[in-house]
């Protein structure tokens, strides 16, 4: 198969095309490169790479390809806030728009890397499946929303779209992030023995290896197109599933001589996320129907959703 892999050279992608190339796979990178010369790790196998902006792109540079693995973003909610119609024009508008000339330009399937944020925050303990209501609570979460509902459009017979709604990814990649909850508490922690939290500890946090989610995409680009044509699939875990306090107490007793610490007047963060669970429901649409082995560490899922 011949995939383009957008945002190949960010902390997601790094990871992604790789193993999408070590599967077996005639992998293109398309990236920015606004992180070039930022790398924390050697890369594990460099792809054929172009440079250029996803919104720049015409129908003509994605013929021949069999698949789109669309990673590229402004992919976090400072971002978002800083410029919530900046944040829609690339997350959501040229979302749709790339996917509309690659469907024009017959690619048959197209892998967005959309996000468990869009359940916002929920009371109680029930898990949250697929078909919960979505609450965005964020630009960044509404992007995906709304880029969802215009990929959907999108779906036909001869075009398979199909959504990861992937937990928060932690673990090391050549372009690390350090904003990511688990990974920034790691940062804290290793540079100055103290795990700090801005929170009071007690939201939810569902998290995922990086390598899982390249494990998850591997799965969404090669399951037969009947079970996976527009739909939406959480990437998490049930025993990933944690409190932000729980969270910096790994943390801590990973890392020897530090301290748990809490930023003055911390308390719970609006817009905190539901908990990720691996549910029977996308295992039974491509693992179990397929013959497939499980990721190392995650499955894809279901959410639960617990309060803040």
């Amino acid at each position: 198969m011949k995939v383009l892999v957008t945002g190949h050279h960010g902390y997601l992608g790094s990871v992604v095309a790789p193993a999408i190339a070590d599967a077996g796979h005639d992998v293109t990178g398309l990236d920015t490169f606004f992180y070039e010369g930022c790398d924390f790790v050697e890369e594990p196998g460099p792809v054929t790479a172009l440079r250029a902006d996803v919104r720049d792109l015409d129908s003509s540079d994605l013929e021949g390809y069999d698949a789109v693995v669309h990673l590229a973003a402004l992919s976090n909610d400072p971002l978002g806030a800083l410029n919530t119609e900046l944040t829609l024009d690339i997350n959501f508008r040229a979302t749709v728009e790339l996917a509309r000339k690659a469907k024009d330009a017959g690619v048959g399937r197209f892998v967005f890397a959309s996000s468990c944020s869009m359940y916002g925050s929920a009371a109680g303990n029930e898990y949250v499946t697929e078909e919960a209501p979505l609450r965005p609570l964020t630009a960044y979460a509404e992007s995906k929303v709304r880029s969802e509902e215009g990929l959907l459009e999108l779906a036909d017979a001869d075009f398979t779209p199909v959504f990861m709604r992937n937990a928060t990814v932690y673990g090391v990649s050549p372009r690390l992030r350090f904003d990511v909850v688990l990974n920034n508490l790691a940062g804290w922690a290793y540079t100055t023995k103290r795990v700090l939290i801005m929170s009071d500890g007690t939201p939810w946090r569902p998290i995922v290896h990086v390598r899982d989610v390249a494990a998850a995409t591997i799965t969404m680009l090669t399951a037969p197109a009947e079970l996976v044509r527009a739909e939406a699939f959480n990437v998490g875990a049930n025993s990933e599933n944690y409190q932000v306090r729980d969270l910096a107490d790994i943390v801590r007793d990973t890392f020897p001589d530090c301290e748990v610490e809490y930023a003055e007047g911390a308390g719970p963060i609006r817009g905190a996320t539901a908990s990720i669970s691996g549910s029977s429901r996308a295992r039974s649409r491509t693992s179990r129907r397929r013959g497939a082995p499980p990721t190392e560490r995650a499955s894809c899922g279901a959410l639960s959703s617990r309060s803040a």
